[in-house]
């Protein structure tokens, strides 16, 4: 699953985090996810999450250097154990914290972590979270070309999984420089036929039209199973202005 929560302290009046983090919290619950992208995390979510999440394991933090927004990984800790996790940043020297180049607004990171994943042979899963920004169009395409490199660099038969917010439609710059390849869109695969109707922004009233802009993308060595835009809703009340994306993947042999 990829979720944008939606900052904590966005001033968001009836959307505030305190009158729908249950609502969040609900909709993670009820797809169970063994892998989980999060973007916009500020500290306070991060607290909740991991109290009332406690089978998962959190890695992430700020894109600054103080405390701020965080886009994290949180994973069952029955199902994977962590080799290695890094974070760098969107720009041109990544390993700078903080850093920002090309035409970004904010800095802006990725969290690469590497799995160990304990019921499937201790095969090693790649998992990568990120958050493209939402101003900056070639810094979407140089950040989108910095992590195929990455990705790229890795051994032909490494297993990747990428989910984020990329503030980018389909057909896009970023998701050509990203699909293709070894590379799948879990969502087109299992949808082939386009609609209009794949909005992943909420907008906070059920909208559906508009363009896909978060992502679950993997390597060809997985088969997709089943991806979905979660459009979960209760009451008529939505857990954030993203709808969170999701998908089911198959090792594999």
């Amino acid at each position: 699953m990829s979720f944008n929560i939606r900052l904590g302290v966005a001033n968001d009046g009836e959307n505030h985090w305190d009158k729908r983090k249950e609502l969040v919290l609900k909709t993670i619950e009820n797809f169970e996810p063994d892998l989980l992208g999060l973007q916009e995390v500020w500290e306070v979510q991060e607290e909740y999450l991991k109290e009332r999440l406690s089978d998962y394991a959190y890695y992430g933090r700020s894109r600054r250097m103080e405390q701020g927004e965080q886009c994290a990984i949180m994973y069952r800790k029955d199902r994977y154990e962590m080799l290695e996790g890094k974070t760098f940043w969107l720009s041109e020297t990544p390993e700078i914290v903080e850093s920002k180049s090309w035409d970004s607004s904010l800095p802006r990171i990725a969290n690469w972590t590497l799995l160990r994943d304990k019921m499937n042979d201790k095969q090693e899963i790649f998992f990568i979270n990120t958050h493209f920004d939402h101003k900056g169009r070639e810094s979407r395409k140089k950040a989108a070309l910095l992590l195929k490199k990455r990705i790229q660099d890795l051994h032909e038969d490494a297993r990747v999984i990428l989910t984020g917010d990329f503030n980018a439609k389909e057909g896009s710059d970023p998701h050509l420089r990203l699909v293709g390849g070894r590379i799948v869109d879990t969502f087109r695969v299992i949808h082939a036929k386009h609609t209009t109707e794949e909005s992943t922004l909420s907008g906070w009233n059920g909208r559906t039209s508009g363009n896909r802009i978060d992502w679950v993308l993997c390597t060809r060595n997985f088969r997709v199973l089943s991806a979905n835009i979660d459009r979960s809703e209760f009451g008529g009340r939505y857990p954030s202005d993203h709808y969170p994306v999701t998908a089911t993947l198959k090792l594999r042999k």
